[in-house]
């Protein structure tokens, strides 16, 4: 498959998502490969963070593969949301910091991978959304969590709601993200820093501080188990099966609400 590409800089282990022809769309594929290299990436002694990145200018990750979901099964959607949570529940409790450089789109589940990483850098062309409404569905990754313990619960809905695509100066307004620079270079730079400053630390505090961090927010596989069963129930409806359609067809959507 090789939807991933890898390397090392110093104390960074650099994992870049290789989908450009699909704007580097989530597929299982994908997820596979990136389970696969964060576990390696953990467990070297050598790593003292990661950097996870997309290929190219115009996306880090656009989303979910949109013509892989709209085949589903509501039971199955669950377990794809499922997947994914699990996916970015081990990138958000990884003992090593893991940072996002966002450039260009990162939508549904690419948002949803961004907020899982403990810190984001975006590029001024980054967008980030929630847009799954207008597929008749909800974020399944984890997204109906995560973007409310960042931005605020109201501001969280509005975007869920709404499916509003924002920039990256908005984002950084919000909170959404840490540092907005002008190129994907500079972001780069930025976060390898960063590694780099925290490589000088002890490896157990580190670890230890996202974890007692990670902990205030450990109540809430309540609210993940609630998105997942209510993902797959949006994958079973007529409106669903319009949505994804619409968008392959590049229409816009009539739903009828059932």
């Amino acid at each position: 498959m090789n939807f991933i590409k890898t390397e090392t800089q110093g104390p960074s282990f650099v994992i870049q998502i290789s989908r450009p022809e699909a704007l580097n769309a989530l597929n299982q594929g994908v997820m596979t490969e990136l389970r696969g290299v964060l576990q390696s990436a953990c467990q070297s002694p050598e790593v003292a963070g990661i950097v996870i990145t997309g290929e190219g200018e115009k996306a880090f990750v656009a989303g979910a593969d949109i013509k892989e979901l709209a085949v589903l099964s509501g039971s199955e959607a669950t377990k794809l949301a499922q997947k994914g949570q699990d996916l970015f529940k081990s990138i958000e409790n990884s003992p090593k910091p893991v940072i996002a450089v966002v450039n260009g789109f990162a939508l549904g589940g690419g948002c949803e991978l961004a907020m899982s990483c403990h810190m984001r850098i975006a590029t001024e062309s980054a967008r980030f959304g929630q847009p799954e409404v207008n597929l008749g569905i909800i974020p399944g990754y984890g997204g109906t969590q995560r973007l409310p313990q960042l931005v605020g619960r109201a501001k969280a809905l509005e975007l869920i709601l709404t499916g509003d695509i924002i920039p990256a100066a908005e984002a950084l307004r919000l909170g959404l993200v840490n540092h907005v620079v002008p190129t994907k270079q500079e972001a780069m730079d930025m976060a390898l820093g960063i590694i780099r400053k925290i490589a000088a630390k002890g490896p157990v505090a580190i670890t230890k501080a996202i974890e007692t961090v990670n902990a205030g927010y450990s109540f809430e596989d309540k609210g993940y188990h609630a998105e997942a069963t209510g993902f797959g129930a949006c994958a079973d409806t007529e409106d669903f099966k319009e949505g994804t359609k619409a968008f392959v067809e590049k229409r816009p959507a009539k739903f009828t609400g059932k």
